[in-house]
């Protein structure tokens, strides 16, 4: 076998890595980390076949004025850390200048962790309004197990996070539907704050919107004080279902009404639908199990799939 020359091993150490399987974060992108590694390799024969190492340089356009790209991560600095609750953290990151990420509605973006050398990714939905200048928040739930959340819990301000995006969203358009239900479950909140606060702040979206976030306790609700001032909007109703609470009694009284214990079941689910006051589109984010569970109970209440959108 003849020894490769010097340049084969210039254009190998060049050739792009294949993704492995934790760096996929399964949620359905649009390029997918494969996809992005299937046209880079496709760049690279191109350029290997014409033993032109300048065709690796091609610039990209950006699509938009977003700061952000669907197809290479770009980095942002933290800004503040904010713990909410024992394992859910606000953290805000800068934008350049008074930039924006442009964001549609519900949209998610991907974060790139490293963790003991394996490279995973995992999606987030910004919890801040799409066009807010200069900054961006993202809510998470840091879990004990977590590879990501190894990597997530380690971060402090100044720090440099990697990001991609963005991917999916709900089309929202104001005055579609004439109710939204949000079926929210910890922080699968995330993609429904942006709609509400659009729906909030457009003097002519009249759309009425129920919201029934369901957490283990009342101290493990998330952003209190903005539910509780979204709450005050006239066709704003938020609902809280706390799967481990088992009264209602130490409840601060104005929560009281709009709480139930236990957990979101089939009855009570129809006990909602029935309360809405028109025929609700329902929009749901939670775990896979509780987006199962919950098509099925909104089924037996009459909602078909078509009526349904799932982050």
């Amino acid at each position: 076998l003849q020894a490769m020359s010097g340049s084969e091993q210039d254009w190998l150490a060049l050739r792009p890595q294949e993704p492995s399987p934790s760096q996929c974060c399964g949620g359905g992108c649009k390029p997918c980390i494969y996809d992005v590694y299937e046209k880079e390799l496709a760049k690279w024969e191109r350029a290997k076949a014409k033993q032109d190492k300048s065709l690796l340089m091609e610039k990209r356009e950006q699509s938009s004025n977003s700061v952000l790209n669907p197809d290479i991560f770009t980095a942002f600095s933290v800004s503040s850390v904010e713990q909410l609750t024992e394992d859910t953290y606000q953290y805000k990151f800068e934008l350049p200048g008074n930039s924006s990420l442009q964001l549609s509605l519900g949209q998610h973006i991907v974060l790139r962790g490293v963790v003991n050398g394996l490279e995973i990714q995992r999606a987030y939905t910004p919890i801040s309004p799409g066009n807010a200048e200069g900054y961006f928040e993202v809510l998470i739930k840091c879990y004990e197990s977590g590879l990501m959340s190894q990597y997530i819990k380690t971060w402090k301000k100044g720090d440099m996070v990697f990001w991609r995006g963005p991917f999916g969203g709900f089309p929202y358009r104001p005055n579609k539907h004439g109710e939204l239900l949000m079926l929210a479950s910890g922080t699968g909140l995330a993609p429904m704050l942006p709609i509400l606060q659009s729906i909030t702040d457009d003097e002519e979206d009249e759309t009425f919107v129920t919201l029934v976030g369901c957490f283990p306790t009342f101290d493990k609700i998330y952003l209190k004080p903005l539910l509780q001032d979204l709450a005050r909007y006239w066709n704003i109703r938020i609902f809280y279902v706390l799967s481990q609470e088992t009264s209602l009694e130490k409840l601060p009284w104005s929560y009281q009404e709009n709480t139930y214990t236990g957990r979101l079941n089939e009855d009570l689910m129809k006990t909602i639908i029935n309360s809405c006051r028109r025929r609700p589109f329902v929009l749901i984010c939670g775990s896979s199990a509780f987006n199962e569970d919950m098509t099925r109970y909104l089924k037996a209440a009459g909602i078909e799939e078509n009526s349904c959108f799932i982050f």
